[in-house]
């Protein structure tokens, strides 16, 4: 089981601020599953920018997380390295609690059917223990620009 910082995740995909949302992988296990953390505070513009004055998390931006989530999982196989992963479609979203501000987002990742370039990945997320959220995502990798 592996654990990595921002920084290192940043080497594996091509999220930047403002628009990077993986603070730590807690937990990995390449080509199976891996567990991250996202700490929400109030100066995060996205989290006011949503519902002023309350600091909620767009449903929409939760998906993103998990996307960057399954982007870690994914791009760490060996299969897939140097390469970047695409979301293609998500299926059976479903949000159960509002998460704000002064959170620890987690999300679990575990690795579905893989063909080829594409396959599926299920996401689930939790705020202390408790799910807020799951989905099922698809995703396409390719070559990276200018591999």
């Amino acid at each position: 089981m592996q654990t990595m910082d921002g920084a290192t995740v940043q080497q594996l995909i091509p999220n930047r601020f403002p628009i990077f949302y993986v603070d730590e992988v807690t937990a990995l296990v390449p080509d199976q599953t891996v567990t991250v953390q996202k700490y929400l505070t109030h100066a995060e513009d996205h989290l006011n920018g949503y519902q002023p004055g309350v600091g909620r998390l767009a449903n929409s931006l939760m998906i993103e997380m998990m996307a960057q989530a399954a982007s870690v999982l994914i791009l760490h196989s060996p299969a897939f390295a140097n390469k970047t992963a695409y979301l293609a479609a998500i299926n059976d979203a479903t949000f159960t609690q509002p998460v704000t501000a002064g959170h620890a987002l987690t999300i679990t990742v575990t690795m579905g059917k893989v063909r080829a370039n594409m396959g599926t990945v299920s996401c689930a997320a939790s705020v202390a223990g408790a799910p807020v959220g799951q989905a099922t995502l698809h995703f396409v990798v390719q070559a990276s620009d200018g591999a």
